[in-house]
Order: C-alpha cells, then sequence, then structure tokens
C-alpha cells in the first residue's frame, strides 16, 4: 500500500490506466511515446535502479540533453522512489561533476558525448557513480556501468517498493550560489503537489492540451511541464535548447504542433512577440500562457497580449525553494497609458504570505518589506548545509516556519504584492538564478587576477551582467581570454556581457568594493 499522501510516480500510473494509447511525450523530431511505452520504459530503469540499491532517500543524476529519454529517466527515478538531480548538459563538466558530488548521487544517466568530461571532471574526494550511458558504445567511453539499451531490454524485473510517502524527496534543484558553489533545493512530493494541485484548480487545463516543454529540466518552470500535464494525461511537447533560442522557428512551431498550454521565463515571450511571425493568418495560439522567473516588460507583453488576445495570460512568480507562490491573471485588455509591469499578485492557497522588516515583524500594507511564505510547497532544504537552511528561515508565535524569498514587495492593501527588487546581490536572467558573487569566484580563479567585481544592469531589454577585473602586475587583461575561462566553470547564462579592466577599483570608506560607483561605469552597449 502507498503511504501517506500523493507521491509523483502516481500521476503516471494513473495515466496509464486512463489512457494508455495516448501520447504521453513527443519531440521536435517526431518520435513520440505513449503513456503505456512510457512507463514500460520507466519501470526497467526503476528495475536495474532497484538490483543496484537504489530506493528511498537516494539520488540519481541526469545528464542529458532535453529529449524523450530525459523524461523518461525522470519517472523512472521516481518509480525507484530515488529523487532525480538534473543538471545542466551544456554547462562545464566540472560543475556538473562537482554538483552530483555534492549531492551524492548513486547513479548518473549520461549522455555519451558527455560521459568522458564527466568521469575526467570527477572529484577526487567522492567514488565516481554508477553510469548509464545513453546512445553510442562502451568502448570510446571509458568506464560504465550500462547502456540505456541493454537496460530497457531487461525483461526480470525486480520487486521494487510499494512504500511511498509525500514527504520523501522528489528531486533537487541546484541554483546559484553566492559563495561561488551552487546549493542544492530540496524538494518533496508534497511541495511539488501543493504548486501541481493548484494549477489543476485553477488553470483550466484539459486532457486534450498539448504542453509545451520549454524550460530545461533543471531548471524549476520545469516541473509545472512534467507533472501538470501527466496529472491531465496530456501530451507534452519537447523543445531542444537551439529551437527554444530561435524566435523565428519557435513560433511556426508552435502552431504546427497546437500548443495550448505555454510556460516559459518572459524574455522569449518578448522575442516571440517581435520575431515569432504570430501575426499571420490563421495562426494557432496557445490557450494559456504562463511566464515566470523575471519582470516581463510592459512594452513588449502588450504586443504579445495584442498578438494572442484571446489567451488566458498569468504571470507567475516564487523562487526555487518555493515553486510558484503568488500569481496575477493579466488582464484580457491593457491599458494603453500602463507603462510598468504588473504585480506579482496574490499568494497561491494553501500557501501563507506576508511583508516583514528586517526582524521579521510584518509591515503595514503599502509600506516595502521583504515578501516571506509559509505552508506545504516550501522547500525541506539545502541539501548538506543545515546552516544555510536555519538561516533562511524565521518561526512565528506559534511555531510556522516562515521562508525569506530575499524579495522587496509592497501589498497594495488587497494582499497584491508589486515587486521591488532584491534585497542581496541575486538577479534574474532569462529566468536562471545568478548569484553575482558566484561569478565573482569564477573570475578569481584566473591565477592573473587581482580584483573582480560583477554588477547587473535592468532596462527594457532585460538583464546585463558586466564583470569589472584588476589584473596583476606582469598579467595582461584579454576579453576573449577572460570569457574563455569563464567557460570553463560558469554555464553560458553566467558568462558576463562585458569585461571591462580597471587599474583601480573604487570603493567605499572600509575598502569594500564601491559596486553602486561600478554600475556608472557599465558600457552602454552591456
Amino acid at each position: 500500500m502507498d503511504g501517506p499522501g500523493p507521491h509523483l510516480s502516481q500521476l503516471l500510473e494513473a495515466a496509464v490506466l486512463t489512457r494508455p494509447g495516448h501520447i504521453a511525450v513527443e519531440d521536435e523530431n517526431g518520435r513520440s511515446l505513449s503513456y503505456l511505452e512510457l512507463a514500460r520504459i520507466a519501470d526497467r530503469l526503476a528495475t536495474r535502479l532497484a538490483r543496484w540499491g537504489v530506493g528511498r532517500g537516494d539520488r540519481v543524476g541526469l545528464c542529458l540533453p532535453k529529449g524523450i529519454e530525459a523524461v523518461a529517466a525522470i519517472h523512472g527515478t521516481l518509480r525507484s522512489g530515488a529523487a532525480y538531480v538534473p543538471v545542466d548538459p551544456t554547462a562545464p563538466a566540472v560543475r556538473s561533476a562537482g554538483i552530483f558530488a555534492d549531492g551524492g548521487v548513486k547513479v548518473v544517466v549520461v549522455a555519451a558525448e558527455l560521459a568522458p568530461g564527466l568521469t575526467a571532471a570527477w572529484p577526487c574526494h567522492g567514488p565516481l557513480p554508477r553510469l548509464i550511458i545513453v546512445e553510442g558504445t562502451v568502448d570510446h567511453l571509458g568506464p560504465a556501468d550500462a547502456l540505456w539499451n541493454d537496460v530497457l531490454a531487461d525483461d526480470a524485473p525486480a520487486p521494487l517498493s510499494s512504500v511511498r510517502d509525500a514527504d520523501d524527496l522528489a528531486y533537487v534543484l541546484y541554483t546559484s550560489g553566492s559563495t561561488g558553489k551552487p546549493k542544492g533545493v530540496m524538494l518533496s512530493h508534497a511541495n511539488a503537489f501543493t504548486f501541481i494541485d493548484w494549477c489543476e484548480l485553477t488553470l483550466n487545463l484539459n486532457e486534450n492540451d498539448r504542453f509545451s516543454s520549454h524550460a530545461p529540466f533543471h531548471f524549476d518552470l520545469s516541473v509545472f511541464d512534467l507533472f501538470a500535464s501527466c496529472q491531465c494525461a496530456a501530451t507534452l511537447v519537447i523543445i531542444g535548447e537551439a529551437l527554444g533560442k530561435d524566435p523565428a522557428r519557435l513560433g511556426p512551431f508552435i502552431t504546427s504542433r497546437e500548443i495550448s498550454v505555454w510556460y516559459s521565463a518572459p524574455s522569449i515571450l518578448a522575442l516571440l512577440g517581435q520575431y515569432g511571425g504570430l501575426e499571420r493568418a490563421g495562426y494557432l495560439a496557445p490557450r494559456v500562457v504562463l511566464f515566470a522567473g523575471e519582470v516581463f516588460p510592459i512594452l513588449p507583453l502588450k504586443r504579445l497580449r495584442a498578438l494572442w488576445p484571446l489567451a488566458d495570460f498569468w504571470n507567475l512568480y516564487g523562487p526555487t525553494e518555493t515553486n510558484v507562490c503568488t500569481a496575477f491573471q493579466i488582464p484580457d485588455r491593457i491599458p494603453e497609458g500602463r507603462s510598468v509591469p504588473f504585480p506579482i499578485g496574490s499568494v497561491c492557497p494553501p500557501l501563507q504570505a506576508n511583508v516583514v522588516d528586517e526582524t521579521g515583524r510584518k509591515v503595514a500594507a503599502g509600506q516595502l518589506g521583504e515578501l516571506v511564505i509559509s505552508g506545504p510547497g516550501v522547500m525541506k532544504g539545502y541539501f548538506g548545509q543545515p546552516e544555510l537552511s536555519a538561516k533562511m528561515f524565521f518561526y512565528d508565535t506559534i511555531g510556522n516556519a516562515w521562508y525569506r524569498t530575499g524579495d522587496l514587495v509592497r501589498d497594495d492593501g488587497s494582499g497584491c504584492f508589486l515587486f521591488h527588487g532584491r534585497r542581496d546581490r541575486m538577479v534574474k536572467k532569462r529566468g536562471y538564478r545568478i548569484e553575482l558573487g558566484e561569478i565573482e569566484s569564477a573570475l578569481y580563479r584566473h591565477n592573473g587576477v587581482d580584483r573582480a567585481a560583477v554588477v547587473a544592469k535592468t532596462d527594457d531589454a532585460g538583464v546585463s551582467i558586466a564583470a569589472f577585473v584588476a589584473m596583476k602586475p606582469a598579467h595582461k587583461g584579454s576579453v576573449i581570454a577572460m570569457k574563455r575561462h569563464c567557460t570553463s566553470y560558469l554555464p553560458h547564462y553566467m558568462i558576463p556581457d562585458s569585461i571591462t579592466f580597471l587599474q583601480d577599483f573604487p570603493t567605499t570608506s572600509t575598502d569594500k568594493v564601491d559596486y553602486q560607483g561600478l554600475k556608472q561605469r557599465v558600457p552602454a552597449e552591456a
């Protein structure tokens, strides 16, 4: 019997019972799996994991490009009772290896072309996990414990534990860390269902919908794509990284694949409105359009709202640690005179929200304060970092834990929150959370760097990141060389847009970097 509370693995099981032959997932190249086919692959992977001793409380790493195999690996991991730990397959191998070592994964499902780099970059302080290689052969890959196709051809099932608990760990998503080390956000099945159930009750989703899968699987927006579609027994349409960044191809793709539910960061939607060909006659627009991860500037939102007048638009907000926790439905008609972004909205039940001062006391409506969130959608903590986890929470007089989002907001008096920026040095770019301190740490790994500082600039075009570097004597600064250095440690979305070399850094009276002074020096083209 199942343990108390819902478990994400039950979504696939229910979909198989109700719509076994319905297409569960399809990719841009025309490959697809029905729900029955997806379940069979997931169960065979779960069987192999169980034979290797993987079960409840364990972690399985995923280092795969977006595709059908990645979706099946996620469901197979959940079926085994373990939690999945996805990484950015385009990020440097040293970053992925560090995340897997930090997360203590027992097994990694890895693309053949990425396996050599991952094994070569593995930290010496921990044993290499078992590898399941997707595609390719073992001959040129070095150590491999199994090939994906061999796992799927295994017909001898092993007994899988039927004990499930909603409080079990479901996935760990690693986000940028201010110390230079990514931190793993631990989310349980109950955390995920708090959001997924709210979506089912609020967004008018159904079994005939076709959901976009635009967000990478290491990005928290993908939780909606993967599991809301499965809860509806609908179809998930995978959009690869190259297509996802190309609005001229993506616009026609949306209509040709009849995507009815779209979810992404605002940046690609802004590009779609400008370059996606959405104005042509007969264009089939999505029925539900969700965006999150960053502020949607009002001018491109107006353009898209006019091009897709019949769609339901929602601005969703929430850090990875809470899933989505507030929402605001965009009106059918945006007033011409509106010049500021829309609010992040009201709290999504059953979560609770407050605006507090630095001591944790609630501030009056209209006053600026930090948004804090409490309830069953809030994370279990950061993996292996109990001190950081404790720092991010405070407790009220009746014992409720409140997560400090770090975001500054105002309550307009009706419980609707207006976003006013960050308290710390974290920014959002194309939906990704970026700690500027992590970029600085990467710059300092260059043996010629004497001092480094990073700032961000925001305008209607989005967020740009500017780095300032002072080199040690006898070392010459080169923008190309410094960007190449950064690619060895940072994912592509964290590479600075501009790098400026300085002889002397502006400093405060206490000899700290004067970040406000540096913002005045950001190049105009950054």
